[in-house]
């Protein structure tokens, strides 16, 4: 496929949802380091501004702006409020996430409500309230997305069910919008964050838990600069691993063979 040229990011707006975990603040390390202008949304106030603070050390024109995605209100005072501050906006990273680690029958529906809210409207609002913005200056929309967008992980249903929402949604977004907002999936694999050992139990309160190594997992900083690289790409979605690519085609076109080994790995979650 044909790429864009590398792209200047120097005064360029970025904002970026989840802008104080693993992957966000890493999106925003990297951009900082290249002149952008950066706004960070996250609902930790206090994770937020240290994330901030480490930034603007660093010589990063940055901001943080305190937002409960999951709130269409608050999504789009959030984005209005970037838009005060900084002109416009170029570039949008719908990055927030949670996880849960429950078998589907055993879960309270709470759970499900919970991840779909920030996961999937988390991102549909902050991304509707950008549009206006972005489609003036012909910007970029680049979802988090994950391998979990395209195939099962037992024990995470509904965070499954969020990433192919996210999928549904924003690559029909991408083909009504061609030509004057590019729209991007990008789907990392295992990453180093809090995601990995924080995430809601079954009765969808949060909960500290022992890390299970499926695969490796890759370093915040090297899938940042993946995630921005997405900008350049033409196409809608784009699998970052090689790991990631072999897990869908395997379930696609032997998908016993793939619940298989993922029970094997993940059996005493789903007990």
């Amino acid at each position: 496929m044909p790429r864009r040229k590398d792209r200047d990011h120097t005064g360029k707006v970025a904002v970026i949802t989840g802008g104080a975990g693993g992957i966000g603040s890493a999106i925003a390390r990297y951009l900082g380091e290249r002149g952008a202008h950066l706004a960070l949304l996250d609902l930790d106030q206090a994770r937020l501004s240290a994330v901030v603070n480490d930034l603007q050390s660093a010589g990063a024109t940055a901001s943080g702006f305190p937002c409960d995605l999951s709130n269409h209100e608050a999504s789009s005072d959030a984005v209005e409020q970037v838009v005060a501050q900084l002109g416009g906006v170029d570039m949008l990273f719908c990055n927030a996430g949670i996880s849960h680690r429950s078998a589907a029958a055993a879960s309270d529906p709470v759970v499900f409500e919970r991840v779909m809210a920030i996961n999937y409207f988390g991102s549909v609002y902050t991304a509707l309230a950008a549009l206006p913005h972005l489609s003036s200056r012909h910007g970029d929309i680049v979802v988090t997305s994950s391998i979990a967008g395209f195939v099962p992980v037992l024990g995470r249903a509904g965070y499954c069910a969020s990433k192919y929402a996210l999928h549904g949604f924003f690559e029909t977004l991408g083909a009504e919008l061609e030509g004057q907002v590019a729209v991007h999936l990008v789907c990392p694999g295992f990453t180093e964050t809090g995601i990995a050992t924080h995430a809601l139990d079954q009765a969808g309160e949060m909960t500290e838990l022992p890390r299970v190594e499926l695969w490796a997992a890759a370093d915040p900083a090297t899938v940042a600069a993946r995630i921005v690289a997405a900008t350049r790409a033409r196409r809608r979605v784009v699998v970052l691993t090689k790991l990631g690519r072999i897990s869908r085609w395997v379930h696609r076109f032997a998908p016993i063979y793939y619940e298989r080994g993922m029970r094997r790995r993940l059996e005493a979650e789903i007990r």
